[in-house]
């Protein structure tokens, strides 16, 4: 019969613990402590064998060990470092674990460090499920946490976010809203001014994804006022001659506008994307000749 290993040894006598009686002179709340530090060394023993399953479920032990003697602070942790052993190869269950992680962290008032763990939720539906709806919902909840805590430029990063995945699922209204709410604070400070030509660029291109290239104009014209020096730039050229391009119905020409902005600055996959939508938008349009 294989020996146990070190992981294993500390799990049984961590599970040992936890289901104790307690003697008559402990505490119960002692009892849970014990029982928790057992689950914390087994699970970082099972992390050195790469059982990282295993560390998941002897963390969250951990964790409701902590939970049984009111140790808040020590619950949060210990979640969320049943997460990150969950991030490699159990995505469902990271995403249960930093859920747990945020319920503690909410509940203390920790509102930076809950919007962090949200952050890490959004990038697991990304990046692990494929799920842009669940990841737009967090990233706007992390941000809306930021935003609270005055950590604005933060917050503007995952609402910028949350935009791109909104128009990726062709909820382009949505997109616009972010990319100028994004846009409105950018206009306020010199550092980051520079990058309002990119959102407005976006929330253009949104608007004519949506088939309303006079609603496009509209918000050009908009733009046009928050900024003097934004119809002067490349971007706000580039949207202009594909909003004539839309409203004349000519694909040759909304072709070229597109050829001759990506000579000067390459379009990214996003950009290529929304493009292409606009572009079968021209196409499909019933000739009014």
């Amino acid at each position: 019969m294989p020996s146990k290993s070190p992981a294993e040894t500390l799990r049984e006598k961590a599970d040992k613990k936890a289901n104790s009686s307690g003697g008559w002179f402990s505490s119960s709340n002692s009892k849970w402590e014990e029982a928790g530090d057992l689950y914390q060394q087994a699970a970082n023993s099972y992390k050195l064998e790469k059982l990282f399953k295993e560390a998941g479920d002897c963390f969250s032990r951990e964790a409701e060990c902590r939970e049984s003697c009111q140790e808040t602070n020590e619950a949060a942790n210990a979640w969320w470092n049943a997460a990150k052993a969950y991030k490699r190869g159990y995505p469902d269950l990271a995403i249960l674990a930093l859920g747990h992680t945020i319920r503690h962290l909410t509940k203390s008032g920790r509102f930076r460090q809950a919007a962090d763990r949200e952050k890490e939720i959004g990038q697991i539906y990304i990046q692990e499920m494929q799920d842009i709806r669940k990841a737009c919902e967090s990233f706007e909840r992390a941000g809306d946490w930021y935003a609270q805590e005055d950590s604005v430029a933060t917050a503007n990063a995952c609402y910028k976010d949350a935009a791109d995945l909104h128009a990726e699922i062709d909820e382009h209204a949505q997109a616009i809203a972010r990319y100028e709410r994004v846009a409105d604070y950018s206009l306020t400070s010199a550092l980051t001014k520079y990058s309002v030509k990119d959102y407005w660029l976006k929330a253009g291109l949104c608007a004519l994804a949506t088939g309303d290239p006079v609603a496009a104009r509209r918000n050009m014209q908009k733009y046009s006022t928050q900024d003097a020096t934004f119809p002067s730039t490349r971007e706000a050229k580039f949207v202009n001659a594909l909003i004539d391009a839309v409203q004349a119905g000519d694909v040759e020409a909304f072709t070229g506008a597109v050829v001759e902005y990506d000579q000067i600055t390459k379009l990214d996959n996003w950009k290529t994307n929304i493009l292409l939508k606009v572009k079968r938008n021209i196409q499909e349009e019933p000739s009014i000749l």
